[in-house]
């Protein structure tokens, strides 16, 4: 594999860099703590340096033939206490940093989850929820990763190799300073041009990686779907086949580890060789002490650790500056939808719902909504009903503000919905869907996200709304029953009234009912109804339904079709037409006439 081009190569260093300044503020948070952990860092080093020295005199004190031998205690015990503060600094440096590196992980992991929040219902469509949080997991290690190792491995690293430098230059001949330096020069400029072209790998394989967790994610997810199918084995050769390229590609990031290492290994090893037998030629013409030969030893393979880890330092702060670009990518995500400069809160007020001629398609080639206009006054009910396809569900998602609409505008109390604040918009609007989406948590906690200020008094109330208290209750852990990943450990209808119960207690000024009974039995159906008319009563509500025996109480209702209003009207006034509405009720007439009774 050829190493990637130049330009490539100044664009990642540039993206690189933009990282790493992106990570300041969270130092300068802790101005006092990041001093004083560079502080502990050069007494460490210092310490270090300083051993081989007090080892040398040692060597030297005792290697007198003609004298008495005497223990030299002082240097001994020196020696002793240099170890040891060696070790202690770089503890005590570690312990004085750990919040500085804990507080930034926390900061960007919850900075990239409220950005993946804001983002438009388009990106969550399209997105695959096991790669990004793989890339969220890795991206938040490598932030770790990077402060605790560039400030406390390179910068160490450089102090102690510099120091070491300066001893040999001005003790010795310069040669063992020239031989120091030319190790260090080769060794770097060839860690650097291998670790660059061995990143092509990293990469390859962290995109592996997500697709394989992507793909076991979703069909975990969809465990049921599998199993209706019996496609198990279906299943584990797709995921087989991602991680067979995974495979490939983890054994090549290895194996092109192993020859960076080896290539390593022999540019120090000579280094050293070299440097050693400099050193005992000088022992033996008399010019060096064994003291001195073995200070040159000792700061060789002394050096020769961090040298060594300066290696795999660099080559993990770019395997992390990798793993973090995903992760920063996503803060870059355009939000499709963003609040004005001036968008203000919106006054509800009497909450009337107008549509203006709105238009509205997902795609240029997609149109799904073509000149739609109705109102919905304060406290009135408008359904919306139609085949499947017609755009009934789109008219929520629009009010929501999922999307903006392409033509005309959606207005509440005369303020279009794009000059105010999400925020307030959808305080104002709840919502029981078609397909209700629990929780893994218990059915306390799903019934509360309506409103999670609310009193347990307010939560039973809305349960018992819902008509789904007295089933609550029947369950061994009530209100703290679990009910699984997307509410699976619960039937449609007990879902749906979850959902009814969550609306209930949110309180809202507009309400939407998109085949909120949908999920019910008729004879649920027949008990719920008459409570969402109640809870309906005071509030605009707007209602998507295919069932029409549901919205025969309706104030006016609009028959869609093909993304228009053909139809409007009363019940009634409806029938009395005799088009499409009126076919569509004579239908699910024959239909319910025709399913067998019990």
């Amino acid at each position: 594999m050829s190493p990637p081009p130049i330009s490539t190569l100044n664009k990642e260093n540039r993206a690189d860099w933009q990282t790493i300044r992106s990570l300041l503020p969270y130092l300068l948070e802790f101005k006092w703590r990041v001093f004083i952990a560079l502080s502990l860092l050069v007494l460490s080093k210092l310490a270090n340096v300083s051993v081989p020295l007090v080892l040398k005199e040692i060597i030297d004190a005792l290697d007198k033939p003609h004298a008495v031998l005497a223990v030299p205690v002082f240097l001994v015990v020196g020696y002793g206490v240099l170890r040891l503060f060696s070790t202690l600094f770089g503890e005590l440096r570690d312990a004085v940093f750990a919040k500085v590196t804990q507080r930034a992980i926390r900061r960007v992991a919850l900075q990239v989850f409220e950005h993946l929040h804001s983002l438009s219902l388009r990106f969550h469509l399209d997105r695959q929820t096991g790669g990004v949080s793989r890339d969220i997991e890795r991206g938040t290690r490598g932030i770790g990763f990077l402060l605790n190792f560039m400030l406390f491995n390179i910068l160490p690293t450089l102090l102690e190799i510099g120091l070491v430098a300066a001893i040999l230059f001005s003790k010795y001949s310069i040669w063992f300073a020239a031989i120091t330096f030319i190790t260090l020069l080769v060794y770097i400029a060839f860690t650097l041009f291998v670790t660059e072209w061995r990143m092509v790998v990293r990469r390859s394989m962290n995109e592996l990686d997500s697709k394989a967790n992507s793909r076991a994610i979703d069909s975990l997810l969809n465990y049921e779907t599998v199993k209706y199918f019996g496609n198990e084995q279906y299943e584990a050769r797709r995921y087989n086949e991602n991680m067979q390229h995974w495979e490939i590609a983890a054994v090549r990031n290895t194996t092109s580890l192993a020859y960076l290492n080896a290539g390593q290994s022999f540019i120090v090893a000579i280094g050293i060789t070299a440097l050693m037998l400099l050193a005992a030629d000088e022992v033996v013409k008399g010019t060096m002490t064994m003291g001195d030969l073995v200070l040159v030893n000792v700061f060789m393979i002394q050096l020769y650790m961090p040298l060594h880890f300066l290696g795999f330092v660099y080559r993990e702060i770019r395997h992390a500056l990798a793993d973090m670009e995903k992760m920063f990518s996503l803060l870059h995500e355009h939000r499709e939808i963003a609040d004005a400069p001036y968008a203000r809160l919106l006054q509800v007020g009497k909450a009337e719902v107008k549509f203006e001629q709105v238009s509205f398609g997902y795609a240029l080639d997609r149109q799904i909504l073509f000149d739609v206009d109705f109102a919905i006054p304060e406290g009135h009910t408008v359904a919306v009903v139609g085949p499947s396809g017609a755009g009934k569900s789109t008219l929520s998602r629009l009010l929501f503000r999922f999307y903006d609409v392409q033509q005309g505008r959606i207005l509440i109390n005369g303020q279009d919905i794009r000059s105010v604040t999400q925020s307030s918009l959808r305080a104002a609007i709840g919502i029981v869907p078609q397909d209700t989406v629990l929780f893994n948590d218990t059915i306390y906690y799903n019934i509360a996200y309506g409103r999670p200020a609310a009193t347990r008094d307010e939560i039973i109330a809305a349960a018992q709304a819902a008509h789904i208290h007295e089933f609550i209750e029947s369950l061994p852990l009530g209100y703290q029953s679990m009910v699984g990943e997307r509410g699976l450990k619960l039937s449609g209808g007990e879902k749906q009234r979850v959902a009814i119960a969550r609306a209930i207690l949110k309180n809202p000024a507009i309400l939407i009912f998109d085949e909120a009974t949908s999920a019910l039995d008729s004879k649920s159906e027949k008990a719920i109804q008459a409570e969402l008319r109640a809870i309906a009563r005071d509030r605009t509500t707007l209602v998507i339904a295919h069932r029409l025996s549901t919205v025969v109480d309706a104030d006016q209702i609009l028959v869609m079709d093909k993304g228009r209003i053909v139809e409007r009207g009363s019940h009634r006034e409806l029938l009395a037409l005799n088009k499409l509405y009126a076919q569509m009720w004579n239908l699910q007439k024959q239909e319910e006439q025709a399913q067998p009774v019990g």
